[in-house]
C-alpha cells in the first residue's frame, strides 16, 4: 500500500486502524511519499477566518462557546455590515492570505440575510481572494444562491463519528449534515469538510469520521482536522487532552486517505509548540488559518506562523496577485492587528 495514492471511496474502519497501528515513522514515511505526489511538500495554503455572527447560536455543540446553552465569556454580535467584512477581507489579502473564510454562528441562514451574504461572496471575489463561509445547514435554494454569487467552498463539518456524535450534539442530526453537504456539492462549489479530535472519543471513532469524509461520493476539496480547544463553561471545559502523537497521526491518515485534498491544521494550533506543527505539516497538512482569532478562539498572530515557515523553508501557497514580496514583507514586520468591536451591529437581544 505504500506510495500508492489512488482515491477510494471504500474505506474500512479495520483499514483505517491498521494505519493508526503502524509504527509512527513508518506512518509519516507513506503520508509525506503520498503528499509529494500531489503538493508541493513546501507550500501551505494560508486562509483568513473571520466571525461574520458572534454567539447566541440555538444548537447545543458541546464543544463551542458561542452556544447559547452554555454560559461563556462569548460576546452576543449581530451579522456585520457588507462594507466592514470586506474592509476586513482587504487586510486579510494585504497580509498574504489567499482565501477569506467567513462564519456565522447559525442554525441555518434565514431569507432575510441571504441578501448581505450574497454581496458579501461578491465583494470578496471582487478583491482577487477565494472565498468561503460557513453558516450551518444550507437548503438546496440557498446552495445555488451562494454558488451564484461566486463562492468557491462551503465549511460544514461531520464533527465525529456517526456513531459518538449523539454525545457531542443533539439539536441536529448527522443525516442533517450530510444533507448540507450534498446541497453544497450539487450546486457546484467545492466542499470543506473535516471534523475534531480530543472531544472524548475513542480511536476508533477517529477513524470512522475519516471514513465517513474519504466515501463520500467526491471527497472534500479541504478537510480541517481540529484539536479541541476546551473552554470556560462549556460541557468539555475539562475533558483530558488527546496525546499529541494521536493528533498527528490523524493529520497522516488523512493525507493517505485524501490524497489529493487539502489538510488543515485547524484549531488547537495555539496549544502546539512549532515542533508538533513541524511535524504535522510533514504528516501531510498544507493548510491553515492564520491571525490572532480563529473566529472565537485563539489562533497563533500571523507573523509567528510566517516565522515558523521562515523556520523550515515553507512557502505560502502562491495564488494570481500575490508575488513573494508580500510574504516577505509579512515575514519581516510584526503583526499587531486586533478586531475591534467597532466592526459589529449592537447584539441582538
Amino acid at each position: 500500500m505504500a506510495g500508492t495514492a489512488q482515491i477510494r471511496n471504500d474505506w474500512t474502519v479495520a483499514e483505517v486502524n491498521a494505519l493508526f497501528a503502524l509504527p509512527f515513522n513508518d506512518l509519516l514515511f507513506q503520508a509525506q511519499s503520498i503528499h509529494r505526489q500531489h503538493f508541493d511538500p513546501n507550500e501551505v495554503q494560508v486562509s483568513t477566518l473571520l466571525s461574520i455572527k458572534t454567539g447566541a447560536c440555538p444548537e447545543d455543540c458541546k464543544y463551542c462557546p458561542q452556544s447559547a446553552h452554555y454560559t461563556t465569556d462569548v460576546e452576543k454580535e449581530r451579522l456585520m455590515e457588507v462594507q466592514k467584512v470586506l474592509d476586513e477581507a482587504k487586510k486579510a489579502k494585504e497580509l498574504g492570505s489567499t482565501r477569506f473564510c467567513m462564519g456565522a454562528a447559525w442554525r441555518n441562514p434565514k431569507d432575510r440575510d441571504m441578501p448581505y451574504i450574497v454581496e458579501m461572496v461578491k465583494g470578496v471575489k471582487a478583491l482577487g481572494l477565494e472565498s468561503c463561509m460557513t453558516l450551518g445547514m444550507l437548503s438546496r435554494e440557498q446552495a445555488a444562491m451562494l454558488k451564484e454569487a461566486g463562492l468557491d467552498y462551503y465549511n460544514h463539518n461531520l464533527d465525529t463519528s456517526p456513531e459518538f456524535y449523539g454525545e457531542i450534539i443533539t439539536t441536529r442530526t448527522y443525516a442533517d449534515r450530510l444533507n448540507t453537504l450534498q446541497n453544497v456539492r450539487d450546486s457546484g462549489m467545492k466542499i470543506c469538510s473535516g471534523g475534531i479530535v480530543g472531544l472524548g472519543e475513542s480511536a476508533n471513532d477517529r477513524s470512522a469520521l475519516l471514513v465517513q469524509l474519504a466515501n463520500l461520493p467526491q471527497q472534500p476539496e479541504s478537510v480541517p482536522i481540529n484539536m479541541l480547544v476546551k473552554v470556560e463553561g462549556t460541557p468539555l471545559q475539562d475533558e483530558n487532552d488527546l496525546d499529541p502523537f494521536e493528533f498527528i497521526r490523524t493529520i497522516a491518515v488523512a493525507r493517505i486517505m485524501m490524497p489529493q485534498s487539502h489538510v488543515r491544521l485547524s484549531a488547537g494550533r495555539e496549544e502546539m509548540n512549532e515542533q508538533m506543527q513541524a511535524l504535522c505539516f510533514f504528516a501531510g497538512a498544507n493548510s491553515i488559518f492564520y491571525g490572532c482569532k480563529l473566529l472565537t478562539t485563539a489562533n497563533p498572530e500571523a507573523d509567528s506562523d510566517q516565522m515558523l515557515f521562515k523556520k523550515l523553508g515553507i512557502r505560502p501557497e502562491a495564488r494570481e496577485g500575490f508575488s513573494d514580496a508580500v510574504h516577505e514583507t509579512v515575514i519581516n514586520d510584526a503583526i499587531a492587528e486586533q478586531s475591534e468591536p467597532a466592526l459589529f451591529y449592537d447584539a441582538a437581544k
